[in-house]
């Protein structure tokens, strides 16, 4: 029963798309593999929509395939309760990008960028009308065509 166990969070592990928290990182990689960066502004554990978002659509098989290729993930969490609350350095990092991307506050947010960091589409919350589908081809209307 412990092996299927372990089995079992191995494989979830490296289903999951591997988010990255620091984002001249993410900048650094994008450049370097031709790729596009995601990036997600999130209230992880206060946030309704966000919570939604990340386990309908960024967790999907479709969308851990898709970004493998394309995209360099970035989040920006900005957690409430005290039990998630990141370090000080972390807390700035991504207050300096909200302040950059996201200066309305919009929960959930996510930004498509260029490997330079300029933006090229965003899209606020998560509305009905956003499928898997429909946010990727919203991101590779915005790729280019060599992809």
């Amino acid at each position: 029963m412990k092996l299927l166990a372990v089995s079992l969070l191995i494989s979830f592990a490296l289903a999951a798309p591997q988010w990255q928290l620091n984002f001249d990182q993410a900048k650094t990689e994008a450049k370097a593999n031709h790729k596009h960066i995601l990036l997600n502004f999130s209230g992880s554990d206060w946030c309704g929509p966000c919570i939604k978002l990340k386990k309908d659509v960024f967790e999907s098989e479709g969308f851990v395939q898709y970004a493998e290729t394309r995209l360099v993930l970035v989040r920006a969490d900005f957690p409430r309760a005290a039990k998630n609350q990141l370090s000080k350095a972390q807390t700035a990092h991504n207050e300096s990008l909200a302040e950059r991307y996201n200066p309305d506050g919009s929960f959930p947010l996510t930004v498509l960028l260029d490997a330079d960091g300029k933006a090229l589409k965003s899209w606020k919350g998560y509305p009905a009308t956003m499928t898997l589908q429909t946010l990727l081809q919203d991101i590779d209307a915005q790729l280019p065509t060599a992809h």
